[in-house]
């Protein structure tokens, strides 16, 4: 049987998080090694918070990006994998897993991601919002007829988000409950992720992330822009430019999954948000997440 890990991305940072698996002496040594590398120390933004300066970019994108690797050290020699893939920042973590490039590689870029996401939601102000209750098909038809927002994210089918300018993104919202929508609730956000307005981080990350070799993943890889399999390394680096302003496919990677057969689906990092997603769509399939010290545990009987 097929299996999958699955890595998560921005939003599903807590205070706290990953303090349980900080007494194992290979994760300090991913946070010493962190806090060296982003000259602050990434344990107290985790352990101690407060909660507005984690969810900074800059900050956020590090943590989950250590929370979910971190997990990783830990059952790396215990589980099978055939492939791996990660929703929008969560992309980071698995290209790290499948060695496309090394740890150091990965918190440089995640940190200058985070650092040019906040840059660019503050030159460019815009919001999103998550769509409850309505298809794909109609939220793409209704928010073609409002300028300035885009479908950001398409996770699973009973959520939508988009993105675009604060004003675009209200007449969206409204003209959406008045079609039927569930709820659409708005994101607690510093940008609109996802969507043209990111053209300033989409550039300079563009000649940033340049001055990185990537190697050919020892697995496979399926990409949040395409949502197929990826195994080309200069495919791959355009790839996760392109991400920063088109919508993350995330329904579509699950859907492409299962018809290629893959059974099991291992959730790497905080918050459990893709394992719920994947139960919900794909019913028939064993959906695991590893978050905590005392699930691996259990998990593997140690």
């Amino acid at each position: 049987m097929k299996s999958v890990l699955m890595f998560p991305g921005q939003g599903s940072q807590y205070v706290k998080m990953g303090f349980d698996l900080y007494q194992h002496s290979i994760v300090k040594k991913l946070f010493d090694k962190t806090s060296e590398i982003i000259k602050d120390d990434i344990s107290k933004i985790m352990f101690e918070g407060p909660e507005n300066i984690l969810t900074e970019s800059k900050n956020a994108q590090v943590a989950i990006l250590l929370h979910s690797y971190s997990v990783y050290s830990l059952i790396k020699d215990k589980i099978k994998f055939d492939a791996v893939c990660g929703h929008s920042l969560g992309e980071y973590s698995a290209l790290l897993v499948a060695d496309v490039f090394d740890f150091e590689t990965a918190i440089k870029l995640v940190r200058k991601r985070g650092e040019l996401m906040s840059l660019a939601g503050q030159n460019a102000k815009g919001s999103m919002a998550a769509v409850i209750g309505l298809s794909a098909e109609k939220i793409e038809s209704i928010v073609s007829t409002v300028e300035g927002v885009v479908v950001a994210n398409y996770n699973g089918e009973a959520q939508t988000v988009i993105s675009g300018t604060e004003e675009g993104v209200e007449k969206a919202s409204q003209k959406l409950n008045e079609e039927g929508a569930k709820r659409v609730i708005k994101l607690n956000v510093s940008g609109a992720f996802h969507s043209p307005l990111m053209n300033y981080a989409w550039k300079e990350f563009s000649d940033f992330i340049e001055s990185f070799q990537f190697k050919k993943p020892k697995c496979y890889i399926l990409m949040n822009v395409s949502a197929d399999f990826e195994d080309d390394p200069e495919r791959i680096k355009n790839l996760l430019k392109e991400q920063i302003v088109s919508p993350v496919r995330w329904t579509h990677i699950l859907k492409n999954l299962s018809k290629s057969g893959y059974e099991n689906f291992y959730e790497i990092g905080p918050s459990k948000v893709l394992s719920g997603i994947a139960r919900k769509m794909l019913p028939d399939k064993k959906v695991f997440s590893f978050e905590k010290d005392e699930e691996i545990k259990n998990f593997f009987k140690e």
